[in-house]
């Protein structure tokens, strides 16, 4: 068992596949010698060479154009885009043909690719290096989506994804990279549309995602010392999605909150609370409860960006409002 930070299970759980397979190849911005720009691939091109772990110019396009072709011939490709926000530049290559091609040759051509790229705020880059998009790559057939919150996990969902036939957008975040972890020995794989439970709750249901996480689990913490016993879930996975854990905590619970980054309009957590709603109506004791950040760019001034995201603070409050602070279902 090591400690390892999140950002030293980027290159634990990439140099783990590497090993295991010699057709890997990895391209991106500064991946090689360098190390990445946030520290995520050192030693990679040491071990592996400069055949396998490829800079390249600095253009999206490219890198996934490369990573689209080569993944079609039948070779594993990792492509890096360095800040989340950029897949903007290259959008169209991600979801209209990289998401559609294998839908559209009926099987005939698998995409062994997944593209790695750091996400979400809270590191003060500012509106334009800050975004949290996983909504973006969520809405698009043909793209699985992963987001990990600790660097265990980390290691074990790129092994899934690396393996996986589909094209899987792997969002790691900014705001964890320091974070520390314990990650087994050996090899870890783990799966792709799983969440976990990693608090036991009677009161409510609250489901978060990668930075949201360690916030959602210190919320629920505080919420105990008041008589409120919150589940906390990590979706970890949007594509595929574990909605049989989800809906279990919610007949188990009666009340869901969702804690999510995204800009408030069409956030991921607008679906789970669709999907609640439909599938467990029955079971809800009061309406389910999205506590996002607001419908804005995001500040890069330290206080005003601490206030647009959610926090502990913010998901404490707004869960104890909502809640019976006596603890037990209505």
């Amino acid at each position: 068992m090591a400690e390892l930070t999140y950002r030293e299970a980027v290159a634990y759980g990439i140099a783990q596949e590497m090993r295991r397979d010699p057709s890997l190849v990895m391209l991106g911005e500064d991946v090689g010698p360098a190390g990445g720009v946030f520290k995520t691939t050192v030693g990679l091109a040491e071990e592996f060479g400069v055949e396998r772990v490829r800079d390249t110019p600095i253009s999206e396009q490219a890198i996934l154009g490369a990573a689209m072709g080569a993944a079609m011939t039948g070779v594993p490709v990792i492509a890096e885009i360095m800040f989340s926000d950029f897949l903007a530049v290259c959008w169209d290559i991600v979801a209209n043909e990289i998401a559609k091609s294998r839908y559209m040759t009926n099987g005939q051509v698998s995409f062994p690719l997944v593209i790695r790229t750091a996400n979400g705020g809270g590191v003060r880059f500012g509106a334009q290096h800050s975004q949290s998009v996983e909504n973006w790559a969520m809405m698009i057939p043909g793209l699985k989506v992963v987001a990990p919150s600790t660097p265990s996990d980390l290691v074990g969902l790129m092994a899934a994804s690396i393996r996986d036939p589909d094209p899987v957008v792997f969002f790691e975040h900014k705001g964890l990279m320091g974070t520390k972890g314990e990650v087994p020995d050996g090899e870890i794989v783990d799966t792709l549309g799983s969440a976990k439970v990693l608090r036991e709750g009677e009161d409510c249901t609250i489901a978060a995602l990668a930075l949201m996480v360690p916030r959602a689990l210190e919320a629920a913490e505080r919420l105990a010392h008041d008589g409120i016993d919150a589940e906390v879930i990590d979706v970890r996975s949007l594509v595929p999605l574990d909605t049989a854990t989800l809906l279990a905590s919610v007949a188990k619970t009666g009340r869901f909150f969702t804690v999510e980054e995204n800009p408030r309009l069409c956030g991921w957590g607008a679906e789970l609370v669709s999907i609640v709603s439909e599938e467990a109506f029955w079971d809800l004791d009061g309406p389910s409860i999205r506590i996002t950040t607001p419908h804005i760019p995001l500040p890069a001034a330290a206080a005003l960006e601490d206030l647009a995201m959610p926090s502990a603070d913010s998901i404490y409050e707004t869960v104890s409002k909502s809640v019976d602070a006596s603890g037990g279902r209505s």
